[in-house]
């Protein structure tokens, strides 16, 4: 389990499916940002062989969506999707919803 730094602009890809993610914003510090229970890897990074996604964290990853964590201090654009749940040090990150414009009535 390892810690990362993560920064904006910086890549992500998961060693259990397909997800790829690019860092939008991120909080100081080193976390574990991990894809159906494996570690992320920089999107540079050969990805070790024999990794399985754990059934357990298996919901879906869509492409083109945000991902945050419970106080939004994280956010992640899922560049290529696939089967694996995002999480951040154990907690699962959810889709960013959208804002609510104010009525123009």
């Amino acid at each position: 389990m390892a810690k990362t730094a993560l920064k904006a602009g910086a890549r992500f890809k998961s060693t259990v499916c397909d997800t790829q993610v690019m860092v939008v914003k991120a909080p100081a510090g080193e976390f574990e940002l991990r894809c159906g229970g494996a570690d992320m890897v920089g999107a540079t990074t050969a990805a070790p062989a024999g990794g399985a996604l754990d059934p357990a964290l298996s919901g879906e990853t869509l492409i083109g969506k945000r991902y945050v964590n419970a106080d939004e201090s994280l956010e992640l654009l899922c560049t290529k999707g696939g089967k694996g749940t995002l999480s951040l040090d154990g907690t699962a990150l959810e889709i960013k919803q959208a804002k609510q414009l104010p009525s123009s009535d």
